[in-house]
């Protein structure tokens, strides 16, 4: 059993408290600004294109992701609504932040006339690599935490930081000294394994894939992940008729990305046929050299 409980604050700058959540996020964000400019280069794109971008989507998946949060978590803000804007920021919904981050990404390709689906593809691991990170911060913050076990990698949660359902005696029943499922431990290790295995597909498979291919993988790869992890979540996770909100939405990542990418690689489509086919959209280039000509892709991002 693990029973160091971790402070919250890493350390002050003055008055200003500095959390190791966004210190988490942050080594997050500069890991896949890391990854993504190795993939860049491995794919023929420019580099520099990304310290911009990567400051766009890092902002919009902020506002996202508090967005999501502040709705799943509303009761914390119900009678004090400036708590939203005000610092520490820790509360993030990833779904929140995929969503408007993906928005970001469309507009900021199509603004710098970038090929879409093989700037996703080189956002799709990095974006994962900072989930699997930026997920300690909820160690940190004794959040994201599972039902009570006596298994030997189970973390304490101090009474304060638990949901009503495992809430310390006298509220509740569950004994003070109870350890937990550690979800953010969990989902960070699957999405490290995520990364790993969008790289393999991107490196050994690549004669079979297209561009858009590796992100349309990330989708079901962190849907069936946050899927099967939300079990586990009880008491504090945002429901529509008594289903998890990030369920519903995952399954929709999920069944959506699979029809998509089911579709592309029909029998007979331009994929099955031409499987290196690059895309016919923007002029940024980066696809495999001398690949044929197929029929443009239905499900393209048209040119900027």
């Amino acid at each position: 059993m693990i029973n160091f409980t971790p402070n919250p604050i890493a350390f002050w700058l003055g008055p200003i408290a500095v959390h190791w959540y966004g210190i988490a996020y942050a080594v997050g964000i500069a890991a896949a600004a890391w990854l993504a400019t190795v993939e860049a280069r491995r794919r023929g794109q420019d580099p520099n294109l990304i310290p911009n971008g990567i400051i766009v989507i890092a902002i919009a998946a902020l506002i996202g992701g508090r967005a999501y949060h502040v709705i799943d978590q509303w009761h914390l803000y119900a009678n004090d609504p400036i708590k939203i804007f005000l610092p520490p920021y820790t509360g993030l919904g990833i779904y929140g932040g995929v969503v408007t981050g993906l928005l970001a990404m469309i507009w900021y390709t199509r603004r710098n006339h970038m090929p879409f689906w093989i700037w996703a593809d080189i956002a799709a691991p990095a974006a994962l690599l900072t989930q699997a990170i930026a997920r300690w911060g909820n160690f940190f913050n004794q959040e994201l935490y599972g039902p009570p076990t006596n298994l030997p990698w189970g973390i304490a949660i101090q009474c304060q930081y638990r949901v009503p359902e495992y809430a310390c005696p006298p509220l509740g029943t569950t004994p003070v000294d109870a350890h937990f499922h550690p979800l953010f431990l969990y989902e960070s290790l699957l999405s490290f394994l995520g990364v790993a295995v969008l790289l393999y597909i991107a490196r050994r498979l690549a004669t079979w894939t297209r561009p858009g291919d590796i992100a349309l993988g990330y989708f079901i790869w962190y849907g069936v992940e946050r899927f099967l992890l939300e079990f586990f979540r009880h008491g504090y996770n945002w429901t529509f008729f008594g289903i998890p909100t990030a369920q519903l939405v995952a399954s929709i990542f999920v069944l959506t990305s699979l029809a998509i990418l089911v579709y592309r690689h029909r029998p007979g489509s331009s994929a099955a046929r031409s499987a290196g086919e690059d895309d016919d959209e923007g002029d940024g280039g980066g696809g495999r050299a001398g690949a044929a000509a197929g029929p443009q892709d239905p499900l393209t991002v048209p040119r900027s």
